[in-house]
């Protein structure tokens, strides 16, 4: 990767500045949480929310192996949710398998959706491909779904889609060059748009050399109105070695810096997922290493460069991040589930602080291929939908 002083710089003030404490004393919180189902039957939801309070909810419906994604809204104050849009305009090229193949979705430059997901086998072309599909400018639907994967093959573990409000989409996925084959020889790829999803450049490597990627783990992406972007994967560095590595950009995804890399030596893929939030105080990281949660809080202040576990977990898979206007935050993760298996789920507010408070819970009812997500609403008070 060519070498650039200005991001040299810039990084180790905007994202190097690491991490949280959260082996601290319980803090008191205003913070309230609610549970809520799903609409409608489904599986892995996502939510994104607008700072008018409307909660945009993408979730999968129909059988695990060729599922629809299904696109609808709340407006604040409201209990209703809208009426479902597809997302995927070929029937059934979605996935569920894994928990960790389904869409991921971002909003853009006024407020377009944006949605990435694996095709299945029912998506035309050859191999798995990476598909993406945005709202019509009317709002009444979704564009065609097209492939993305140009110059890259063996797509295997879960791709990510981000949006900043200048109309740069970025659809990232970890895949193999053509050519090569094997985890070690993998990479992170980027396919960048800067018309609001229009058209898209062919993708291109931004790991770093020699980092790998574990196969059937996923990814998530997440940029910001300052121009930076994060991808967070699980590497693998070797067979054994399968680090989870935070890139950072600070010239909108021109170029990328590892930015963390938190260890775990396991000789197997985990099929672990991980989130990526914004917050008054940062940005923050969630994954799993060794059924455990992880976190990190980056960003502009100045921090510890070690991630901490949430607490003493065993079982925990797929956290989800969601922070509120008082700075406060909210994970998410499962608690059992894994391959056809179903399990619970459990949540723990943090502080603007970082500091754990004494809203926390666990509670049954995530199917198989599944997990929990929470958001936040107007009034602070966050809402755990499954």
């Amino acid at each position: 990767m060519p070498h650039h002083p200005k991001l040299a710089t810039a990084l180790p003030r905007l994202v190097l500045a690491l991490l949280i404490l959260l082996a601290c004393p319980v803090t008191q919180t205003s913070a309230a949480v609610s549970v809520e189902k799903l609409p409608a039957p489904g599986v892995q939801p996502q939510i994104v929310t607008v700072p008018d309070g409307t909660a945009h909810l993408i979730y999968l419906t129909g059988e695990p192996g060729s599922s629809d994604i299904i696109y609808r809204t709340q407006r604040s104050g409201e209990s209703t949710w809208s009426d479902p849009l597809r997302v995927n305009s070929q029937p059934g090229s979605a996935i569920a398998i894994g928990t960790i193949r389904g869409p991921q979705f971002a909003l853009g430059r006024n407020g377009r959706v944006h949605v990435a997901w694996n095709g299945s086998e029912n998506a035309p072309g050859k191999g798995a491909p990476m598909l993406y599909a945005r709202l019509n400018d009317d709002g009444q639907g979704f564009s065609a779904q097209r492939n993305l994967m140009t110059a890259t093959h063996e797509l295997d573990g879960g791709g990510s889609v981000a949006a900043d409000d200048a109309g740069r989409v970025f659809v990232v996925w970890h895949g193999s060059p053509a050519g090569s084959h094997g985890e070690t020889n993998r990479a992170v790829f980027l396919a960048q748009s800067t018309d609001d999803g229009n058209t898209f450049a062919p993708e291109r490597a931004i790991s770093p050399p020699r980092t790998g990627a574990c196969g059937c783990c996923g990814l998530t992406a997440f940029a910001n109105a300052r121009g930076e972007a994060f991808v967070l994967f699980r590497a693998a560095r070797s067979m054994m070695q399968r680090d989870m590595v935070l890139l950072g950009s600070a010239d909108h995804a021109e170029s990328f810096k590892e930015a963390l890399s938190d260890p775990w030596l396991v000789d197997m893929c985990p099929m672990s997922s991980a989130s990526l939030t914004g917050s008054a105080s940062g940005a923050w990281a969630a994954w799993e290493t060794a059924g455990r949660i992880r976190l990190a809080r980056f960003g502009d202040q100045k921090a510890s460069a070690k991630a901490r576990d949430i607490g003493p977990l065993t079982g925990a898979k797929h956290p989800r991040l969601a922070s509120n206007s008082r700075g406060e935050t909210l994970v998410v993760w499962t608690v059992g589930t894994g391959w056809q298996r179903g399990g619970s789920f459990a949540w723990q507010v943090l502080a603007a602080t970082g500091e754990p408070t004494a809203e926390k819970g666990e509670r049954d009812g995530i199917p198989v291929w599944s997990y929990a997500t929470p958001y936040a609403r107007p009034d602070g008070k966050f809402v755990i939908l499954h």
